[in-house]
């Protein structure tokens, strides 16, 4: 496994967030987490990424335990963020604002950093339209496009995303799905954090549902989707496409 979780412990002060969450991410996989607010999902991410102080627990990334690595360093290991409410640096350009995720390159490495700036533009035709813009007058989607981009300048083998659709018009939603399937069949590990469960289960190999610090279900993603108890907690109750299709067959022509 690429990435392991071994029942990690997190304490806000006196009260535990994360109370045992054991979970694990393989290579070339998208795995997503699904819970309410509160669940324990964004602190679940920064742990992994060394934001939060385990309290018990392990984190093994690319076969090395990482429990007590500094979080800087965990991304010269390769792992990358993109977080929640994007971090944009409003006084600065979108291309510079790009580089900073190539902050740990050395010199003599321009090359490289060139390539990679155009294989986001490229996932991103819109940043390349408005590189020179300020980070901090973007639209949401564009500052979530910037945060995406800028994670990845760090040629992470695991990008964990923190609710990338939030906030975003329908439209937007689609558009950054679609891109974060790409930035998977390009050949990153991706594990999602995302209230959108619908959306984040249509895409994902694999889901945890969290609840309260702990893991209460795991499975293929496409098996939660038909759960009646994830629908009816996260999905609205809404039918399968299976289930929708029958009941379509079944009802009564209208006159």
């Amino acid at each position: 496994m690429l990435l392991e979780i071994d029942d990690i412990r997190v304490h806000y002060g006196k009260v535990e967030a994360l109370k045992g969450i054991s979970l694990q991410v393989g290579e070339g996989e998208i795995v997503t987490l699904i819970g309410g607010n509160g669940a324990g999902k964004t602190t679940t991410l920064k742990t992994i990424s060394g934001l939060r102080k385990l309290s018990a627990g392990r984190v093994r990334f690319d076969g090395a335990d990482i429990s007590k690595m500094p979080g800087h360093k965990r991304v010269l290991a390769g792992i990358g963020q993109a977080p929640e409410g994007r971090g944009v640096f409003p006084g600065m350009t979108v291309e510079d604002n790009l580089l900073m995720g190539a902050y740990t390159r050395k010199r003599g490495q321009a090359k490289e950093t060139a390539k990679d700036l155009a294989e986001v533009y490229e996932l991103f035709e819109r940043l390349a339209q408005r590189k020179d813009q300020m980070g901090g007058t973007m639209s949401g989607g564009e500052q979530q496009m910037v945060a995406i981009g800028r994670a990845l300048m760090a040629k992470p083998k695991v990008l964990l995303l923190d609710e990338p659709s939030m906030g975003l018009a329908p439209m937007l939603v689609q558009q950054i799905f679609s891109i974060i399937e790409e930035i998977n069949r390009r050949g990153t590990t991706v594990l999602l954090v995302e209230q959108n469960a619908q959306q984040a289960l249509k895409l994902a190999h694999r889901a945890y549902v969290l609840e309260t610090g702990k893991v209460v279900k795991s499975a293929p993603a496409a098996d939660l989707l038909d759960d009646p108890e994830v629908r009816a907690a996260y999905l609205g109750g809404e039918l399968s496409a299976d289930e929708e299709e029958a009941a379509t067959a079944e009802a009564p022509e209208q006159a």
